[in-house]
């Protein structure tokens, strides 16, 4: 992923698609990836339906923008959505947009961003399709924040036995260890070591919704090392700044 730090973001939420429980763990999340300097949420709010987001507006400084459904069946809220991003787009007041929703149709919006030199970040629930998943340069599910909030119940999470669908902890499976092999050998020096950083910056290119927390772990170290069976990990000493850098390399 391009550089990060000090980026201006602009939050768009959409209140219709995204509960409001958890809004706290989602600033947090995207303070990893820059400052959000618009932070705004879209919803008809004479509808009981987000009465729920109300006093979180104040707590967080969100900008509600009110958007009445104008025939049944249409979500006018997507479409102002829309239209405020490609306005704030041409404003050249931001360097990144984070689309906070679980709906497909924001995928086109996301496509279009990234095509102007926008990083994409979305937010939203594990049953958001996956055309919206992957047009974002890095996408953030829910589930794993509100797992992050209470660690107690990641840990009861990730003892559960296997295809146990209370689970939010996906398992590591055949697939993923492919993901992980194939991105170790993009990398590899002559040894058939990787920089593990640089790993981890190419399964994120590769599959947007990567996160090692998906898989109950906090850090992607944790995760390789666990693997003990598939993979080898070391860890070398700069001597210039007596900082260490992790190593990986496919086990023989």
């Amino acid at each position: 992923m391009r550089d990060k730090s000090d980026l201006n973001l602009a939050v768009l939420i959409d209140a219709d698609n995204i509960p409001h429980s958890n809004i706290k763990g989602m600033l947090d999340e995207i303070a990893k990836f820059g400052t959000p300097s618009i932070k705004r949420i879209y919803g008809d709010w004479t509808r009981n339906t987000v009465a729920g987001w109300k006093p979180a507006l104040l707590e967080h400084a969100i900008t509600p923008v009110q958007q009445y459904s104008y025939t049944t069946g249409k979500n006018a809220t997507d479409s102002a959505m829309i239209i405020d991003a490609m306005d704030i787009l041409h404003s050249q007041k931001v360097a990144g947009f984070c689309l906070v929703s679980s709906d497909s149709d924001f995928t086109r919006l996301a496509i279009r961003l990234r095509e102007s030199g926008m990083l994409v970040i979305g937010i939203g629930e594990k049953k958001t399709p996956n055309p919206f998943i992957v047009a974002c340069d890095k996408f953030i599910y829910i589930e794993i924040i509100e797992a992050s909030e209470t660690p107690k119940k990641t840990e009861k999470t990730r003892a559960a036995p296997p295809g146990d669908k209370s689970s939010k902890i996906d398992k590591v499976d055949n697939k993923f260890i492919k993901l992980l092999e194939t991105s170790i050998e993009d990398l590899a020096d002559d040894d058939g070591w990787s920089y593990l950083a640089a790993v981890g910056g190419l399964i994120n290119k590769k599959k947007p919704d990567f996160d090692p927390r998906n898989y109950g772990f906090q850090k992607l170290s944790l995760l390789i090392k666990s693997q003990k069976k598939n993979f080898e990990v070391v860890e070398k000493e700069d001597q210039k700044n007596h900082t260490k850098h992790i190593y990986v390399r496919i086990k023989k």
